[in-house]
């Protein structure tokens, strides 16, 4: 696809402003790039399934480079490539350098369960990638294949000592703690990110598809008071990306906890993120409902004004708050069909 002249123009680069109903503005958008995955992670896809995105309702990279150039011209300034896993798209380097170059982007992560890291961390950092999430539950190997499905660790083990070597620093690893599975592990992770300068973040189990609806997660708001004590943790003022996450640092060795609460200590009201799945469906909110296509515009070539009409018209569905414990009935997408 062929952008119209003024989509790149230094005269559009000033960066408009998308605040939703709420008045929340909307600065993060995640994009998945994919929804397949190498793994089964058992609170995200469910062994056998098979019901995949056809590749011709993907969004091809000229269509992704343009949303994100709409998205960037309205304000939003972070963006984060995510899957099922993302790296599993091929030629997924030269997407990431078309967006890193485009104006007013100001930060480009990537979420990755680490099994193609060795193969593709150099590639992603010479592209412009800035940051790295990267999922892992547990350090025991016969844990990680309970929940992965997979006898994976080594792999991501590697994976991340190349991303290291690759440049990237401050690398996050996202845990989801769950009872009688890894909530025995967390001392162990802490050790590890300490020993490796990782920062540890912790995720509540969210109930998206039955699934992550059958998974035992455990309250984080209860554990804080546990791992403030015993790992001389203060809070932090450093904001580490543009998620929701909230940050805790021990002064002693530097070890830095991020904790994801969603459903014990939502965070609502500060939302300021939007997901964009593999399909061009942009979705408002994990545990909602409210959507909007934007591939069959894209695919009527619709102009860049119309275009960024579309995703104002999006950002005004964006509902006030989730329902994942009030109406957990809603939450019937699983995580990787709506983008991680």
């Amino acid at each position: 696809m062929q952008f119209p002249n003024d989509a790149l123009s230094p005269a559009n680069a000033a960066p408009q402003q998308l605040v939703d109903r709420f008045g929340r503005s909307i600065d993060y958008l995640r994009v998945s790039v994919t929804d397949r995955c190498d793994l089964r992670c058992s609170y995200c896809i469910p062994k056998g399934f098979r019901d995949f995105e056809e590749p011709e309702n993907w969004l091809t990279f000229d269509e992704v480079t343009r949303v994100v150039a709409a998205f960037a011209r309205l304000g939003t300034s972070r963006f984060r490539l995510t899957g099922g896993e993302p790296l599993l798209r091929r030629n997924l380097p030269d997407l990431a350098r078309r967006i890193s170059a485009l104006p007013n982007v100001e930060d480009l992560s990537l979420t990755t369960n680490g099994t193609q890291l060795v193969k593709h961390a150099q590639a992603l950092r010479d592209a412009g990638v800035m940051r790295l999430n990267v999922s892992l539950d547990s350090l025991r190997g016969e844990c990680v294949e309970q929940i992965t499905g997979s006898d994976s660790l080594q792999k991501v083990l590697d994976g991340l000592r190349t991303a290291r070597e690759a440049g990237f620093e401050r690398i996050k690893i996202n845990m989801v703690p769950m009872q009688g599975v890894n909530d025995g592990d967390i001392d162990a992770m802490v050790a590890f990110c300490m020993e490796n300068g990782f920062v540890l973040r912790m995720i509540e189990a969210m109930p998206m598809g039955h699934t992550g609806q059958e998974t035992r997660g455990l309250s984080l708001t209860a554990l804080l008071s546990q791992l403030e004590k015993k790992y001389a943790l203060v809070p932090s003022t450093v904001r580490l990306g543009g998620g929701p996450a909230k940050y805790w640092v021990s002064p002693g060795t530097g070890f830095t906890l991020g904790l994801i609460t969603p459903i014990s200590q939502h965070f609502c009201e500060t939302c300021n993120r939007v997901r964009l799945s593999v399909d061009g469906t942009l979705y408002m909110c994990l545990g909602q409902e409210e959507s909007f296509e934007l591939r069959p515009l894209l695919r009527a070539g619709c102009s860049d004004a119309e275009l960024e009409a579309a995703i104002r018209s999006a950002i005004e569905l964006k509902p006030e708050r989730h329902e994942f414990v009030e109406r957990p009935e809603k939450s019937i997408r699983f995580m990787s069909m709506t983008g991680g």
